[in-house]
């Protein structure tokens, strides 16, 4: 999945993948079968309970703030590993003792909990969610109602290049498909990788998948999917997407050895920052790699980004994008808390300590009216990285949540199968779309 700095500074920001909740559709109905009455024992009396990720760190210091503001009512606040977490907190909502607020990743895994009845809808007023961005919003909205606030940054996948590597080829950074169709043809006859992926580790390949559906046929297609239409799979889309996946996998994109490289060991991003390959397409986070693994390379000025190529023709819009919104804090329907909850959601999160912070750790959150705040970042090369990823979400009309974290999590599994499938060119364009049609139903 994909990683959010969340502390330090750009030179050595603490990275880490994000992995979705796995909340079952059937995990769901059972929660949904408990209902909503009981005690909730990890609910306290006197304040409110809360539980998040051990890394949120920047998160924490809105609940020291908070606790210091109201020390007969504090935040009693629990953390936990990616993989604990997530079984907790299931197994916690189905036996009626979940936390007054909890982090999540938003999309499916979201929406499981929320059709079971199990979060309270956040009013805007309540906790000023007009001041977030619009597209990041998206993740936690569900038929009109909001369930969950942003607590930390932005993470869009982009195409990072080697500036010298694409300059000694005579390729500019591509604009267009067909600009980075030719781009990789003359890469390969410099004998350079033109895309490094690490398609061992399958997410990475995903987010080429991703940007290719929206950009062929624009962000309806994967939102009919994600309501739970399973034949939108099939949609013509899906297939030219595949198709275009293929073409680049056949015309020696990735290079020979995309299949052997795994992301977590850096492998691929060195060989972006070595010159050993010429792009990378990959999160935000990828520039706090680069930074801490190569920081002369940063320095030097060499490395370029850009937004995912647009595609002549096609229905999506050139300035959608696909990543990671954000992740969400949600409100339990159940809480005896829920004033102080909307206190401390209205204005300990993401307030100006709060962006000041992230902004620090290399990380844009997701928040309006950052201008003044990105202006007065006194590095030229963080400020112009910073001011990019905001204004890439910014002007984006859609931000579509990775598809392994916007689907229910039973369905994670055969996509990432299929779609590692679909780049080794084991299944035909239009299989991906049959078999995942299957999966959805």
């Amino acid at each position: 999945m994909r990683g959010i700095p969340v502390t330090g500074h750009l030179g050595s920001p603490r990275i880490r993948r994000a992995v979705a909740v796995t909340v079952t559709l059937a995990a769901a109905a059972s929660l949904a079968a408990c209902g909503s009455s009981g005690p909730s024992t990890t609910s306290s009396s006197k304040g409110l309970t809360m539980w998040a990720l051990n890394d949120q760190t920047i998160l924490k210091q809105s609940v020291d703030a908070y606790n210091k503001d109201h020390p007969d009512a504090k935040i009693t606040l629990r953390l936990f590993a990616n993989d604990d977490y997530k079984q907790k907190l299931r197994v916690a909502f189905g036996a009626n003792q979940a936390p007054d607020l909890f982090f999540s990743w938003g999309g499916g895994a979201l929406n499981d909990y929320v059709k079971a009845g199990k979060v309270d809808v956040l009013n805007a007023t309540d906790v000023n969610s007009d001041r977030y961005t619009d597209s990041v919003m998206q993740s936690a909205t569900f038929d009109g109602k909001v369930y969950g606030v942003p607590v930390n940054g932005l993470a869009p996948v982009v195409l990072y290049y080697n500036k010298k590597v694409l300059s000694d080829a005579g390729v500019q950074p591509p604009k267009t498909y067909d600009d980075l169709l030719a781009a990789v043809k003359k890469l390969k006859g410099k004998g350079v990788t033109p895309l490094s992926l690490a398609a061992n580790s399958k997410w990475p390949t995903l987010m080429y998948l991703e940007y290719l559906l929206d950009r062929t046929g624009g962000s309806r297609v994967f939102a009919n999917i994600a309501s739970g239409d399973a034949a939108a799979w099939k949609d013509p889309a899906v297939t030219k997407a595949n198709q275009k996946l293929q073409d680049l996998a056949k015309a020696g994109a990735f290079g020979d050895n995309a299949s052997s490289v795994s992301y977590d060991q850096g492998a691929s991003t060195a060989l972006l920052y070595t010159g050993k390959a010429a792009m990378e397409v990959m999160g935000t986070w990828e520039y706090a790699n680069i930074a801490k693994a190569a920081p002369d390379f940063l320095k030097k000025g060499e490395l370029g980004y850009t937004a995912f190529p647009a595609l002549t023709g096609g229905a999506g819009s050139p300035a959608n994008i696909v990543g990671n919104p954000s992740n969400f804090l949600s409100l339990n329907k159940s809480s005896k808390h829920k004033s102080d909850a909307l206190t401390y959601l209205k204005d300990y999160i993401l307030n100006g300590s709060q962006v000041d912070a992230y902004l620090a750790s290399g990380s844009v959150p997701p928040v309006k009216g950052l201008d003044s705040k990105l202006a007065a970042v006194s590095s030229s090369s963080d400020k112009a990285w910073l001011t990019f990823v905001y204004d890439l979400v910014d002007k984006a009309p859609s931000f579509q949540l990775s598809w392994d974290q916007a689907l229910p999590s039973d369905q994670a599994d055969p996509l990432l199968t299929n779609t590692d499938k679909s780049f080794l060119r084991q299944i035909s364009p239009a299989d991906f779309g049959v078999n995942m049609s299957k999966a959805g139903s």
